[in-house]
């Protein structure tokens, strides 16, 4: 079962999209993986990951982003001609696997969600995701309100009305 094409970005923004450099997009997304996954991945997981080229396919975005794991730490990675593991869906079906919406093997046997490469690694990545018990990208933090008060500046403690003593 394919997206609904609603679901899908319109082609002209695949185009527009397509003509952007991946190697940002691959910086920009090893970035977000380091502060928003890593942290909840079991301590082996990076170890199993080591040195293994992923690359994310975002198909109707015509999107690919390849990364590596180096030193514990994800890292992006020039666009390489192959990877060891290819992850290919939607920009849709890979936001509602980040906000654990939508669960891997459904999409798999839909056909919308698609693995190639080295099966035990797939595996491990999809074990991997399957065990978060929380988001990994939950939209509320994005609100305008969530966003503005990560800017705000602390109270500072103790800090109460300021008296000046004079009129």
């Amino acid at each position: 079962m394919k997206p609904s094409p609603s679901l899908l970005l319109p082609g002209p923004v695949g185009a527009l999209l397509a003509r952007l450099p991946a190697y940002p997009g691959s910086v920009l997304l090893a970035g977000l993986l380091n502060r928003l996954l890593l942290p909840r991945l079991p301590a082996d997981v990076p170890e199993l990951l080591a040195n293994r080229t992923l690359r994310i396919d975002v198909s109707d975005a015509r999107l690919r982003f390849d990364f590596s794991c180096v030193n514990r730490r994800f890292v992006a990675v020039a666009a390489a001609g192959t990877s060891d593991l290819t992850i290919r869906a939607s920009a849709h079906d890979f936001l509602r696997l980040a906000q654990r919406q939508e669960d891997p093997d459904t999409l798999f046997f839909a056909r919308r969600l698609s693995m190639q490469g080295d099966t035990e690694l797939g595996l491990i990545v999809k074990n991997t995701l399957d065990a978060l018990e929380t988001p990994v990208f939950d939209l509320r933090q994005w609100t305008p309100q969530a966003v503005l008060a990560r800017f705000a500046p602390a109270p500072a403690r103790g800090a109460g009305p300021r008296h000046t003593g004079s009129r």
